[in-house]
């Protein structure tokens, strides 16, 4: 299996990347649940039995053994039998997933896009806008940044506007972020961290901070 990255974080944390080589057949064989027949996009039923045989895995070398996922009336996966959070983002050819004992967990994976810097005005607030500047690939940061903490949250009613926020940060190839999710409930600070590679970014909570 074509595991990119596996990263155990605590004995029943960790995150994990995928990157997608397998064909049609092979994913189905090795994924634990078959795809919905609704689902009639070749790549999207790529992305979904990759994403299942992932979190599989990702459950598997936590010490649990998988039982499959549901999801709530917001869209947001849980596992069965299990109080573990959990995470998943695919953005073709990968895939990533996270676990968490603990808390609830984002996790978000994205190609720097031209496209980003267009809708940016919709999603970032001033600040943002001001630090990211037409840096493609901190535009990316923000966007998958924001995109976890609306995971984290697993609830609508937010937007990436005014409700979920990024503090400035000096990009790097690997570093921490400062989240902060204002919801009609509460206000809550996040730890992220995110990471920079040739082809993607990826953004993920950052469980040790806790």
């Amino acid at each position: 299996m074509p595991l990119v990255k596996m990263q155990k974080t605590a004995k029943q944390s960790g995150w994990a990347i995928w990157f997608i080589a397998e064909s049609m057949d092979e994913l189905t064989r090795l994924s634990p649940e078959p795809c919905p027949a609704e689902i009639v996009s070749a790549q999207k039923r790529l992305e979904w039995l990759a994403g299942r045989t992932l979190i599989k895995t990702l459950v598997e070398h936590s010490g649990l053994e998988y039982h499959g996922l549901r999801k709530d009336e917001f869209g947001k996966p849980f596992l069965n039998n299990y109080t573990n959070q959990i995470s998943l983002t695919h953005s073709h050819p990968y895939v990533a997933a996270q676990i968490d004992i603990r808390q609830s967990v984002g996790i978000d994976l994205e190609q720097p896009k031209e496209k980003l810097l267009k809708i940016a005005h919709r999603i970032m607030a001033d600040y943002e806008l001001a630090d990211a500047g037409q840096d493609i690939v901190k535009h990316c940061v923000y966007w998958c940044a924001k995109e976890a903490l609306y995971k984290i949250y697993g609830r609508r009613g937010l937007t990436f506007l005014n409700h979920l926020n990024i503090e400035p940060f000096t990009l790097r190839n690997f570093g921490d972020l400062k989240g902060r999710i204002e919801s009609p409930e509460n206000e809550m600070k996040v730890d992220l961290c995110y990471s920079i590679q040739p082809d993607y970014v990826l953004v993920f909570t950052n469980t040790n901070a806790s």
